[in-house]
């Protein structure tokens, strides 16, 4: 079990993280402790990064703070994040969940195994690793809870301002088209974006928006 060892965290206490890799199912066949109690407290260890880290980076208000949070700690994200670090091919699951270790549990192993670095070496180490599996996520503006149109819809919302798609460009054959559009927000233009579709295209300037607003 090296996967921490890219970011230079060495746990001492081995149980621990074996106990942050081990599913209900595994504990009950083998009588074992599992990572429920590590899960709830990597939970906390993770809202209270991620919130400090949009806090100081990102001048929106609190629903909109809240809002951007919520998309980089969901189940889609936590269970990314875990992949990028390794620790699916960890889990220790009991034989009839062997063919079913899905998002949910990888997920979970995420908060788990945050919490066993937080208590094996400390808040700043658990801080800079999280930091680090998420920011190439969170600077590339992945949107992993709904897409970018939803996002910028709530963000608008919040602010009561009003938001409008124009079509400001179509061109190419009809088999072969290429649509651009511009976000506007109270009459500003935010963003822009083409694709090969209406839809595509909306969303990459709602993306653009996003990125401009933040």
């Amino acid at each position: 079990m090296n996967f921490l060892e890219k970011y230079h965290i060495y746990i001492k206490n081995k149980d621990l993280l074996q106990t942050a890799l081990t599913h209900s199912s595994y504990s009950n066949e083998h009588g074992t402790n599992n990572y429920e109690r590590l899960e709830f407290l990597g939970d906390a260890v993770l809202q209270l990064i991620t919130s400090e880290y949009f806090y100081q980076n990102y001048s929106y208000q609190e629903g909109d703070l809240s809002k951007i949070r919520a998309s980089f700690v969901c189940e889609e994200a936590l269970a990314q994040y875990a992949k990028d670090v390794g620790i699916d091919k960890h889990i220790r699951v009991g034989n009839g969940q062997l063919k079913d270790i899905n998002d949910t549990i990888i997920a979970d192993t995420f908060e788990s195994v945050l919490a066993c670095i937080y208590l094996d070496q400390g808040f700043e180490v658990a801080k800079k690793y999280t930091l680090e599996v998420l920011l190439p996520h969170i600077k590339k503006h992945d949107t992993f809870l709904g897409d970018y149109k939803s996002l910028l819809q709530e963000m608008v919302q919040t602010d009561k301002k009003s938001l409008e798609y124009r079509l400001v460009k179509e061109e190419g054959p009809a088999h072969d088209k290429t649509f651009a559009f511009e976000v506007v927000i109270d009459g500003i233009i935010y963003g822009y974006g083409e694709g090969k579709s209406k839809k595509e295209a909306e969303q990459k300037a709602a993306e653009d928006a996003i990125k401009k607003k933040a």
